[in-house]
């Protein structure tokens, strides 16, 4: 018998019977806002009623939501088989995701927020904040950011071109209309 590759099994499961990854969601018990824009993602928990995510919501591919912790060790070390704790997930709205997020348990993500992909998000986030990192770490606010890209002229109009209009346009534009990332410094450099 071959290799089973859950992934595709998933996929297959959220496509075929729930329509959409939201669907899916929903019917697990997640409760979730208007306009959301949800890509396949893992409940690594078993109350996923405990998880509510607001209206115009983005959450990419392989974000993980956890609503109990790993206190498993705790219980076996002081035989007391009945300790637990949950915590629940609050998202606001306007929120967008990264892919490969952890979402942990008590968690509240404000309105207006972005998380940087692959990022662990163990504390809240406050209205208005851009997060990234492993823990996560505030890098910005989203209105000022949003601004920054208006003045740089970031706004080209491609969410509904056809991939062929879209590709025609990025690759005539001159290398300062594109994100540049600054280097890594090193500890030792000033």
């Amino acid at each position: 018998m071959g290799i089973i590759n859950r992934q595709k099994v998933k996929q297959f499961l959220i496509s075929g019977v729930y329509d959409t990854p939201e669907n899916y969601l929903r019917k697990k018990g997640v409760k979730i806002g208007k306009g959301c824009n949800i890509s396949p993602c893992h409940l690594s928990t078993s109350e996923p009623w405990l998880i509510e995510i607001g209206n115009y919501c983005r959450i990419a591919k392989d974000t993980e939501f956890f609503t109990h912790g790993g206190i498993v060790a705790l219980q076996i070390l002081y035989n007391d088989p009945d300790l637990d704790y949950f915590g629940k997930i609050k998202i606001g709205n306007y929120v967008s995701i990264g892919e490969g997020c952890k979402i942990m348990a008590g968690v509240t993500i404000g309105n207006n927020v972005i998380i940087g992909a692959g990022s662990v998000v163990s504390k809240s986030i406050p209205d208005g904040y851009m997060v990234a990192g492993n823990p996560i770490r505030h890098i910005g606010y989203t209105e000022d950011w949003y601004k920054s890209l208006k003045e740089k002229g970031y706004d080209l109009r491609t969410g509904r071109m056809d991939i062929n209009d879209k590709k025609e346009l990025l690759l005539s534009l001159d290398d300062d209309k594109f994100v540049q990332k600054p280097f890594v410094k090193c500890k030792d450099e000033k």
